[in-house]
């Protein structure tokens, strides 16, 4: 409680607070102060703590494609419900808010009802497990997530080659998060003056993972933790930033990312995958942004030990996820929301996942 505390003073807050806005009336020319959070556990906890409607007016904050689920393509959501449903002997396991997204063929726990095995995990080496006490089964992990879930996913398979487990498999969707920003700022679909840069993710590629952002684009980044006072810090040095017309890699969650990242998970990452390019909801395929199973590891990837077609499907109609994942828009601008698709009633994966955008905005609203 003393660590949560001390990131939650209500007097330091104030004055960071205070320091944003003066700085900002300062400055009328950069007035609001244009800013993006990438990562959906940031979305969830700058709703949580107020933090839009305090900054607002001064402070302009969209949300990006910081939810994993959210960014699967519909297509490879259809390949994970055709692999379950291919063969009896397949036991397809996922995180839990994955088997609610809707693919054109319902979801995975629809399928799952109508009798195909799917199983809700809490980590690959649960997988893992599934399979040494299933030998007679084919068991395949639903790889999804950024760089934050993707080393564990190496784990599991390294754990697997040395225990000769020959029926435990992966099918990779993860992603790659600074080529989606680049996909964001080439678009040019909206002005931005500075990135918040995703804690979890940052804490495995490091806080220099994100240096392209002032050298390329001339905007500065500012890697950020989930408490108040690490979100408000970090909007505090955007705002210096933007008024000083200094972009730079300003690193406000120094106490879980080095500047050069965890070098363990990133060995692991450099041993069992390959960077490919991949496709993204709303974004369509981009380049050097996915992670498939190098040579090595072959064997072991779903998409190749049990190839399954599918054909590629239209969103759902009237859903407007892709401008949501792009910041294009802000979920209350589409039509479906809390009219049609609710936590109840999802339409889009922005609604089911506890870190989509849509769910934020309808738990705790504008």
């Amino acid at each position: 409680m003393k660590l949560i505390d001390e990131f939650r003073d209500p007097a330091l807050a104030r004055r960071l607070i205070a320091q944003i806005k003066r700085e900002v009336a300062a400055h009328p020319d950069i007035r609001p102060v244009r800013l993006m959070e990438f990562c959906g556990g940031h979305t969830h906890a700058i709703f949580h703590f107020g933090l839009r409607q305090t900054l607002a007016g001064d402070v302009e904050l969209h949300s990006g494609p910081g939810c994993p689920v959210c960014v699967t393509a519909s297509r490879d959501l259809d390949v994970a419900m055709a692999l379950a449903d291919a063969q009896p002997d397949v036991i397809l396991t996922t995180f839990g808010d994955m088997v609610r997204v809707p693919g054109s063929r319902g979801t995975l726990q629809q399928l799952s009802a109508g009798g195909a095995d799917v199983r809700v995990i809490y980590s690959p080496l649960d997988a893992l497990a599934l399979a040494q006490t299933n030998p007679d089964r084919q068991v395949i992990f639903l790889g999804v997530g950024f760089e934050t879930t993707a080393p564990g996913v190496a784990a599991a398979l390294l754990q697997a080659e040395r225990a000769g487990t020959p029926n435990f498999s992966v099918l990779s969707l993860h992603k790659l998060t600074p080529p989606a920003m680049r996909a964001i700022l080439d678009a040019g679909e909206v002005a931005l003056d500075g990135i918040i840069g995703p804690g979890h993710v940052s804490a495995v590629i490091g806080s220099d993972a994100w240096a392209f952002l002032p050298e390329d684009y001339g905007i500065p980044c500012a890697v950020a933790g989930f408490e108040p006072l690490d979100l408000l810090s970090a909007i505090a040095a955007l705002v210096h930033a933007a008024a000083d017309k200094a972009p730079g890699v300003f690193n406000t969650y120094a106490r879980s990312v080095q500047p050069g990242g965890n070098p363990v998970a990133l060995r692991l990452l450099d041993q069992v995958f390959d960077v490919r390019a991949a496709a993204w909801r709303g974004f369509g395929e981009i380049p050097t942004s996915g992670l498939t199973l190098n040579t090595a590891y072959a064997h072991r990837d779903a998409a190749l030990r049990f190839p399954v077609e599918v054909a590629s499907v239209a969103e759902p109609k009237g859903c407007r996820c892709g401008e949501v994942l792009r910041g294009v828009i802000a979920p209350s601008a589409c039509g479906l929301f809390r009219r049609v698709c609710t936590p109840r009633n999802p339409i889009g994966p922005c609604m089911v996942s506890a870190e989509g955008a849509c769910a934020a905005f309808y738990k705790y609203g504008e």
